[in-house]
């Protein structure tokens, strides 16, 4: 069943549970599908790669929000913005642990031959491709790092 298929029962349920924050997150998820659909240049359907891709974008969108508002000491608003974010992640392909992704990154760089700091943009091309949906950017890159400057 689509991500969009989902989202639309996901809504009606909501509405009738009255979950305000679930409505807030749902219905920012449809507008990025519909938003995505009528995309210039867009035809078709979205790819399950497409729609990782979205709710990753919402995701951070979430945690840079947080963040901010945290600084601020806007708390209310953090509250708001954590709720969405929990809604989203529901939908989001489950993340890799620490052990996991240090396992795959290591594979990778015995895979690419990378051996020094040097050789970072080969194993992060290779990493982001094969690990997207799964791990956060930063936690590649920042291990990518460490791994090679053993």
């Amino acid at each position: 069943m689509s991500l969009e298929l989902n989202i639309n029962a996901a809504i009606k349920t909501a509405m009738l549970a009255k979950a305000e924050a679930d409505l807030r997150a749902l219905r920012a998820i449809k507008a990025a599908i519909l938003h995505a659909k009528t995309a210039e240049g867009f035809s078709g359907e979205l790819s399950e790669a497409d729609e990782t891709k979205l709710l990753q974008k919402l995701a951070k969108q979430r945690k840079d929000s947080l963040d901010i508002y945290r600084q601020q000491n806007r708390e209310d608003l953090a509250a708001k913005e954590e709720e969405e974010l929990v809604v989203i992640e529901k939908y989001l392909p489950k993340q890799m642990d620490e052990a996991e992704l240090k396992a795959a990154i290591q594979a990778i760089i015995t895979e690419t031959g990378a051996s020094s700091p040097a050789d970072m943009g080969k194993v992060m091309g290779v990493a982001t491709k094969q690990l997207a949906g799964k791990a956060d950017g930063k936690a590649i890159s920042g291990l990518v790092k460490e791994l090679l400057a053993k």
